[in-house]
């Protein structure tokens, strides 16, 4: 092995690889990412907000941005991520039940870090994202349990017996197990979890005392009527006479503003706050993005930020009602094809015996197109081979449509040199 690193000069996180999404020969659906059609703007948007940002430190805050920041976060910051967001939910954020973060993969090692037993155990849909799997994995001690998805969200019954016979009492945190999910246009399957599910979960999480916590950076991407009750958080009501606090919302902007910003943020009940606050983590460093998130509060605090994420809105909802529309008319006869109402993801299910795998196979040879198949999103890795996923994020919605119905094309003559 080389004891030298080698600098690639890599531009971006999915460069050097041999699907990269900027080069122009490839139509890589497999990326969950806004494109740089979106994100130009950005520039302009951002420039805006540090100069007026950096014009108050300099007159109000005697530069303040610049020095280890509160461990949660501003508060002007977290007010204005709350005002928004109360709006866009159509429920109460409170700024003080939220913390700043560098995205919702940190939002999530932070909370396995210091709030689970380290003995204990993650439940995870049979299929979620993957890279929260991988995040998982490092914590070796925790037993990473699946458990089965149905088409309105978590069978709870397999929820509630995988559950039951693993719970014990923590005797170093404050939960034995959590059970992680995005309940809001789920990833990869892009189902919206029902009313009816969601108030079982939470009926689960205060009966056996776990922690859930939602991934929920997809949440107000909505494509048809909004939803009421659209987050599985507004469900642990705080009126209750039995709450406690068993439910986290882990948000990001990097898909409404840009993964680059690296901001986004956790809401939790007030159980866990004193925890996250107290952490090491937080108290070496304060503010995991106190300068960025100073920007971004500028963001909104000028309506440029309002701007930006209606604008991202607008193009991921035309992208995704039009191709789900291809692919209701264009795909093969006996493909499985659940129309989502909202978020990134279409979840596809080839007829059996077929194996995406090989399909995938198939099309990059013939038509250079890329998708991820189903069992990158299982724990084990083999499950799900019946199904793929695409994305509708990262590319315009001429080039989408044409991208479904030559991936329907692909398929067709694929089943047909199969069968």
């Amino acid at each position: 092995m080389s004891q030298n690193s080698e600098d690639r000069k890599l531009k971006h996180l999915f460069d050097g690889g041999a699907w990269n999404v900027y080069e122009p020969d490839i139509l890589n659906l497999g990326v969950g990412a806004p494109g740089t059609d979106l994100l130009a703007s950005n520039c302009d948007n951002f420039r805006k907000a540090t100069d007026h940002c950096l014009q108050r430190e300099l007159r109000d805050n005697q530069s303040l941005i610049f020095q280890y920041g509160p461990t949660s976060g501003a508060y002007e910051v977290r007010h204005e991520i709350a005002t928004y967001f109360s709006e866009m939910y159509g429920s109460p954020v409170k700024s003080e039940d939220l913390m700043i973060t560098t995205g919702a993969t940190q939002g999530l090692h932070l909370l396995l870090s210091t709030v689970v037993d380290f003995q204990g155990f993650i439940f995870v849909d049979e299929y979620t994202y993957m890279i929260a799997l991988d995040s998982m994995k490092h914590f070796t001690s925790l037993t990473i349990v699946p458990v089965k998805l149905n088409d309105d969200g978590v069978d709870l019954k397999d929820l509630e017996e995988q559950v039951a016979k693993r719970r014990f009492d923590s005797k170093t945190k404050e939960f034995w197990g959590i059970y992680y999910t995005i309940p809001t246009y789920h990833n990869p399957t892009g189902i919206l979890f029902s009313p009816e599910i969601c108030r079982g979960i939470v009926q689960l999480a205060r009966k056996y005392d776990f922690l859930v916590v939602c991934d929920d950076v997809y949440t107000i991407l909505h494509y048809g009527e909004k939803p009421k009750h659209s987050r599985l958080m507004s469900y642990d009501d705080r009126s209750d006479p039995n709450f406690a606090g068993h439910v986290v919302s882990n948000g990001s902007f990097s898909k409404i503003l840009g993964p680059g910003v690296r901001v986004g943020w956790l809401e939790v009940p007030p159980r866990i706050k004193p925890i996250l606050d107290g952490s090491g983590f937080a108290n070496s460093g304060g503010c995991f993005n106190n300068y960025t998130a100073g920007i971004v509060g500028s963001l909104f605090e000028l309506r440029l930020a309002q701007k930006q994420i209606a604008r991202f809105y607008e193009a991921y909802k035309e992208r995704m009602l039009a191709t789900t529309q291809v692919l209701r008319n264009e795909l093969p006869e006996g493909c499985k094809l659940v129309s989502p109402t909202g978020g990134y993801f279409i979840w596809v299910r080839l007829p059996d015996p077929l194996d995406a795998r090989e399909f995938l196979k198939y099309s990059l040879e013939h038509h250079k197109i890329y998708f991820i198949a189903g069992p990158r999103f299982s724990l084990d890795g083999e499950t799900g081979k019946q199904f793929f996923r695409l994305s509708i994020a990262f590319y315009p919605k001429d080039k989408l449509v044409d991208g479904a119905r030559r991936l329907c094309h692909a398929l067709r003559d694929y089943i047909k040199d199969v069968s």
